[in-house]
């Protein structure tokens, strides 16, 4: 049985579900075989565990946030 293992921070319900579904999906396209031999497993990390260049996601969604305020037309 494939096995296929998700690492992210945070995640909603919905978008577990999509991803459980897509990449089930698209792996059994890819490898021909029934989607019905697939496990998928989520593993949700805190968003202060999960860092991209020093910055936790924390801190990566307000830097955003902030990007998105100031470039929007007022």
């Amino acid at each position: 049985m494939p096995y296929i293992s998700f690492e992210a921070g945070a995640l909603s319900a919905e978008v577990k579900r999509e991803l459980i579904r897509r990449l089930t999906e698209v792996s059994a396209e890819i490898m021909n075989i029934p989607k019905d031999y697939f496990f998928v497993s989520i593993h949700e990390l805190p968003n202060e565990n999960v860092a991209i260049a020093g910055k936790d996601v924390n801190e990566l969604r307000a830097e955003l946030a902030a990007r998105k305020a100031s470039s929007s037309p007022s």
